[in-house]
């Protein structure tokens, strides 16, 4: 590191010391607090930003939000340049650089750090870094001290996208490194347009619903309920009535918002007897999170939850249908051998229901540990693969080798066989490709292919929850003394250690019809979580507190 890099970074740093007593640590969700602490974390993840930028030579995302948190807390996380999160192998250097006590520390481990990866640090390469944020108040100075964090790397640019969802960013960044457009209005007119592109393709006997047919949607008095009401009036063949958009004075996820609503399981503030019927779907407060839900009576608050799981499904139900069309339309001349491959990727979280649902469908279901990263690493081993969490953030991902397969059939259908079954069914999955968001989670894109699937299909949301009926579960925790004691296999679902506790387990499963549990220890504090579902909510109670009582008993604190 030169000179000139040296006291920049030294001079800059000052201005930002960390707080007193304070360790934070950079997981799925990057670094999340209340924000009155976080200046200084923020400005050292803008220089983290500004190196990985550096290292790629890519544009690099960072998006200033705390998703479904309180309005007082913000966060900070990086988009890698694919769109998706920063790779997991520079996240102990997040840590190590936001704990570091004063200017000297921070420069000498950015020092070892950029030795150790061979970055160079001479500024003959400018690079870009795409800044957003959402709504949060605390947003803008936060923002303005990741600018000094990046600028503070000799030839890193900070590009302030502004006021965005968090998906919106990761798109964009995923754009950029691919040379395509990448404005907001870019991301607008390519879910509208593949949207339009669905609609038009429906069939002619699909029982489709008719325009007064609206969708309400809950914004969380978020980024996403202001932007819908941007990309709504670009929309036809799709009635969309914004509730909660922040604009008539609701407090960011204050009874509102896709978490609320999928935890709790009431209808969010300003939805009530009135939509009894209606079509109803919330936002989570950075829009990277969807669920739908039916307002299930006039008298009470009680909600019929539509979840990730549901939404999931309905996405599996239509890609397999199109690529039957497609497959079983195939001249034996034209056969060219190749097999794509969709996998269903879930968690043990995933209702066991949804789980049986897909396998009966002859879909491959394979389960990774809980968190987006595993999730979204093992849907990317597929030509297709869907992935969603029940609380809903999830996604479809597309292989390189299956787009340019869909597009030669394309343009062999255009020649030999236009406006055939298989020429639609591949033109509706190319549609797929655009609408859905392949870096990450998103409720506007992921809501808008619902919408499309289920006009498609010709189903009420009453219809498509018919799908399967999920079992009751139960979650509890359990205090422990020391949670790394349980070590878990088989995608969290089964205790390797120590020794005994899963046999037992199974012995209590055994008890209870579709019984089911599993347990594992929580990423951040002294505890283990038990899940349980089983054919009945007694059941599944009683087979939770059973577990709960069993992990106590071995490894509890005494105080659960």
């Amino acid at each position: 590191m030169n000179e000139d890099q040296r006291s920049l970074l030294l001079s800059s740093s000052s201005r930002f010391p960390p707080p007193q007593g304070v360790k934070l640590s950079y997981g799925t969700a990057g670094f999340r607090a209340d924000a009155s602490i976080l200046q200084s974390t923020v400005y050292r993840v803008g220089i983290l930003a500004a190196l990985r930028a550096v290292k790629t030579q890519s544009v690099i995302g960072l998006m200033i939000t705390a998703s479904h948190n309180k309005v007082s807390d913000n966060g900070i996380k990086v988009a890698d340049p694919s769109g998706g999160m920063l790779s997991q192998d520079w996240e102990p250097f997040a840590d190590t650089l936001a704990s570091a006590r004063d200017p000297q520390q921070l420069v000498q481990l950015i020092t070892e750090f950029v030795e150790n990866e061979k970055i160079t640090l001479d500024g003959a390469k400018s690079v870009e870094i795409l800044l957003a944020r959402d709504t949060r108040p605390s947003g803008e100075s936060l923002l303005e001290a990741a600018k000094q964090g990046i600028s503070s790397i000799i030839g890193a640019v900070a590009l302030d996208m502004g006021i965005l969802t968090t998906p919106t960013l990761h798109w964009m960044v995923r754009a950029r490194n691919k040379g395509a457009k990448a404005s907001e209005m870019d991301y607008f007119e390519q879910l509208s347009s593949s949207f339009r592109c669905l609609v038009d393709l429906i069939p002619s006997g699909s029982n489709t619903r008719n325009e007064a047919d609206k969708l309400v949607v809950d914004g969380a008095n978020g980024v996403g309920g202001e932007k819908l009401e941007i990309l709504k009036k670009m929309l036809s063949g799709l009635v969309i009535d914004v509730r909660n958009s922040g604009k008539q004075g609701g407090v960011l996820n204050e009874g509102v918002g896709a978490d609320y609503v999928q935890k709790e399981k009431v209808a969010p503030s300003g939805f009530g007897s009135q939509d009894v019927g209606i079509r109803c779907c919330s936002l989570d407060g950075d829009a990277d999170r969807l669920v739908y839900f039916i307002v299930a009576s006039t008298s009470s608050s009680k909600i019929e939850l539509v979840d990730g799981d549901k939404i999931l499904s309905l996405f599996a139900v239509f890609i397999k249908e199109q690529l039957s069309i497609l497959n079983k339309k195939r001249d034996v001349n034209v056969n060219d051998g190749y097999q794509c491959c969709l996998g269903i990727v879930q968690t043990a979280y995933a209702n066991g229901a949804s789980t049986d649902y897909l396998k009966q469908l002859g879909l491959e279901v394979i389960f990774t540990p809980t968190g987006v990263k595993y999730l979204h690493e093992k849907a990317a081993q597929y030509d297709i693969g869907i992935y969603f969490e029940a609380n809903g953030h999830g996604t479809i991902l597309f292989s390189e080798q299956f787009l340019c397969w869909l597009e030669a059939k394309i343009t062999e259908f255009s020649d030999v066989a236009k406006g055939s079954e298989p020429h639609k069914a591949a033109m509706r999955l190319l549609a797929v490709t655009k609408l859905i968001n392949q870096a990450v989670g998103d409720a506007l894109s992921g809501m808008l292919l619902v919408e499309a699937i289920l006009q498609h299909m010709g189903w009420s949301i009453e219809k498509w929850n018919e799908l399967y009926h999920d079992l009751p579960s139960r979650q509890l925790k359990v205090k422990v003394v020391d949670r790394t004691a349980v070590v878990t296999a088989n995608a969290e679902t089964v205790v390797a250690k120590p020794p005994g506790i899963q046999e037992a387990i199974n012995a209590e499963t055994a008890k209870y019809p579709r019984g089911r549990c599993f347990i594992r220890p929580s990423g951040t504090e002294d505890v283990i979580r038990v899940y349980a579902e089983a054919s009945t909510e007694n059941a599944a109670d009683s087979l939770a507190s059973s577990v709960a009582k069993l992990v106590d008993q071995k490894l509890g604190s005494g105080t659960s």
